[in-house]
């Protein structure tokens, strides 16, 4: 045997070394959570079911720290604002951070009023439903993440309550009209997202990447930017990362993370004047100016989707315990401290052995990111919270953020081919003239402003004749001028995923709960 054929076959065992690794590494943590549970929790003749619970509620955060996690720390990733494994790194801290110390102390077990809990028969009934909800939305995310689609962990147990709670008590028990508004969320979610992270994009390419003198324009812009995510990110946090800590008003924290704003800009403006005096000026060199404001970003979102949704994905097991603990049905069930420590370690569990995963594909495989883009749509995953909240729309932190990319790359597709239709304008209008002239033209427009560009634009309209193009004619250009820059196989895998979380997770949950119950009547 040649050494090339040892070298390939050392190739393929060591891949096979490392998923081995990770699966073992799993099934510690499940056993670790079996013998905690099985030696600490009160006995009781639903103990053996709180100790099965207990497993999976740690499968179902390791299942949400390979998916959910991704959509916080992939941006920055892509844009190479951090490596991969210093993201990892920052969102295991702030993640745990955000679940023990601000995570919510009181959970809604029926997951936002999606059944009434009131039509559960017994307790028994209802450990069976919470068990089938969570095991199913903990495999959905498996099979997400596995196929590489960054699913929302909310839709996930919201489809696994469904299933179980129309399987336990029929199909009155399901209040429709919040899923009706879930529904309407695999729509609302991403196109906010889109528009908001596109309408930044844009903002900057306005205001600094389209200005002849870039440094000049960051040094004013890039301090207003980053007091704007200043105030977003505290506002974001107060009204959803730390309420379990203080409780306000939509205004007052608006007033405190403007306040904050306003601090920040003080202290970051002298800095970006001085960074932006060693910068070039040229996109590249400007786009260095975000990578700390990104950096913050990773840490705050991870931090406020540990506080808030972690809490209520490990919800069901909370609501076990407290059926098996006191023998009732509540609406409302407290999460003890080993319950949000199995979600906290579970989460950086998941995230350090399956996240890079979808880190990769949030991050880089949709569309090509750099620092300002990644900004755009950290800034995007925060005000798109914030004004839903307030309108009382039930969105999705992944649906935004994966939204968040996608409008940036279409954005960029759109001013791809607007660019190039310019172009075709300017030669167009110097045919037959000397190629030097054409090329100093294209050089001085490259270097004007916008306002200059647009006058420049306006005298050649204005010196030539008209072209009368046919509207069959016109499509064929937009067509000729289209440059995909977003992948439209990955496009068409997420919005599939995306639109079967509910129904696939309630079917399963369904079937699961009918298996359970077969098998302890039997």
């Amino acid at each position: 045997m040649e050494f090339q054929d040892f070298r390939d076959i050392e190739k393929a065992t060591s891949i096979s070394r490392g998923e081995l690794f990770r699966i073992g590494t799993a099934l510690l943590f499940i056993a670790g959570i079996m013998l905690f549970a099985n030696q600490s929790l009160t006995a009781g003749p639903d103990s053996i079911l709180l100790v099965i619970a207990a497993m999976i509620g740690g499968y179902m955060a390791m299942n949400i720290g390979a998916n959910d996690v991704a959509n916080n720390v992939g941006p920055a990733v892509g844009s190479q604002a951090m490596t991969l494994t210093g993201a990892i790194i920052i969102a295991i801290i702030f993640e745990a951070g955000g679940a023990l110390i601000a995570g919510g102390d009181v959970v809604s077990t029926i997951k936002k009023g999606v059944i009434d809990p009131e039509l559960i028969a017994d307790s028994t009934t209802f450990i069976w439903l919470m068990m089938a909800a969570l095991l199913a939305a903990a495999i959905w995310l498996n099979i997400a993440t596995a196929v590489g689609a960054p699913v929302s962990t909310t839709h996930s147990i919201v489809g696994g309550v469904l299933g179980a709670g129309i399987a336990a008590g029929g199909w009155a028990i399901a209040d429709w009209e919040t899923v009706g508004k879930i529904a309407a969320s695999w729509v609302i979610s991403p196109v906010m997202g889109g528009v908001i992270a596109a309408a930044f994009l844009y903002l900057i390419k306005r205001t600094i990447v389209y200005q002849k003198d870039k440094v000049t324009a960051s040094k004013r812009i890039v301090p207003y930017l980053i007091s704007i995510m200043a105030w977003a990110f505290s506002t974001y946090l107060i009204l959803k990362g730390l309420k379990r800590i203080w409780k306000f008003d939509f205004l007052t924290a608006s007033l405190i993370g403007l306040g904050i704003a306003a601090l920040v800009y003080f202290i970051v403006r002298p800095l970006i004047a001085r960074a932006a005096d060693n910068l070039e000026n040229n996109r590249a060199s400007i786009n260095s100016l975000f990578v700390v404001p990104l950096i913050f970003a990773a840490a705050l979102l991870s931090f406020a989707h540990g506080a808030n949704d972690v809490a209520n994905a490990v919800g069901p097991l909370a609501a076990i315990h407290e059926a098996v603990l006191h023998g009732g049905v509540s609406a409302k069930a407290e999460i003890p401290l080993w319950v949000m420590m199995v979600g906290a370690l579970g989460i950086a569990l998941g995230l350090a052995l399956y996240g890079p995963k979808l880190i990769r594909t949030v991050g880089s495989e949709i569309t090509e990111l750099d620092q300002m883009r990644a900004y755009c749509i950290a800034m995007a995953a925060a005000i798109t919270v914030i004004i839903a909240s307030q309108f009382g729309l039930p969105v999705s932190s992944t649906h935004i953020a994966v939204g968040g990319v996608f409008g940036i790359g279409f954005l960029r597709e759109y001013l791809e081919a607007n660019w190039a239709r310019t172009l075709d304008e300017i030669r167009d209008h110097h045919d037959g003239e000397d190629s030097d002239a054409v090329d100093e033209f294209l050089d001085r427009y490259e270097a004007a402003s916008m306002f200059e560009k647009d006058i420049m634009l306006k005298k050649l309209k204005e010196k030539r004749a008209s072209a009368n193009l046919y509207k069959k004619e016109r499509k064929k250009l937009l067509r000729f001028y289209r440059k995909e820059l977003v992948k439209r196989s990955i496009l068409i895998k997420i919005a599939a995923a995306w639109l079967i979380t509910v129904p696939v997770a309630g079917i399963m949950a369904a079937l699961i709960y009918f298996t359970i119950r077969g098998m302890l009547l039997a």
